[in-house]
């Protein structure tokens, strides 16, 4: 996917970047398994839907399974853009919501309200709180924690590229 149009009219946001550490957050695995939520999931956090049939033990390969993260990955800038793109929001804010989009869906990040609220009045600390303040951080406070560092801008990011 190359970077166009809207990108370059915001701030330049590194979409292979994040595709990177989406990825990385996400883990990878070939065959079909359940989340923590227990959810049907495979390859890089793809929900499977209940019109998708993927058999329980084959091993699918990773040219099949990074073209569905890429069509993921093309929803989530879809609803991102319909959503987020009009709201001036800083790089790093951007990243973050994305992020949250993939993980958690469209729905789920625009019922965060205080925390959108909070973006959009520029109180990164308060949305961070709203961050820390969910069941989302509950399940995976370690990725919650690397969008918080991310969101309030902070460099000491320690985990390996």
């Amino acid at each position: 996917m190359t970077q166009n149009g809207f990108w370059h009219q915001h701030s330049l946001i590194n979409l292979k970047k994040i595709k990177n550490r989406i990825k990385k957050n996400e883990g990878y695995i070939n065959t079909p398994y359940y989340d923590q939520l227990g959810y049907r999931t495979i390859g890089y956090g793809h929900l499977i839907k209940k019109n998708e049939d993927f058999l329980e033990k084959k091993k699918y390969s990773e040219k099949y399974l990074g073209e569905i993260f890429e069509n993921d990955f093309n929803k989530t800038i879809y609803d991102f853009k319909k959503n987020y793109a009009n709201k001036g929001f800083k790089k790093n804010v951007q990243e973050v919501l994305i992020e949250m989009i993939f993980q958690l869906g469209i729905n789920k990040t625009t019922k965060f309200k205080k925390f959108n609220k909070y973006l959009i009045e520029k109180k990164p600390h308060l949305a961070a709180m709203e961050m820390l303040n969910s069941l989302w951080y509950l399940q995976t406070p370690k990725r919650v924690e690397l969008l918080i560092n991310i969101l309030l801008n902070h460099k000491n990011d320690k985990r390996k590229k």
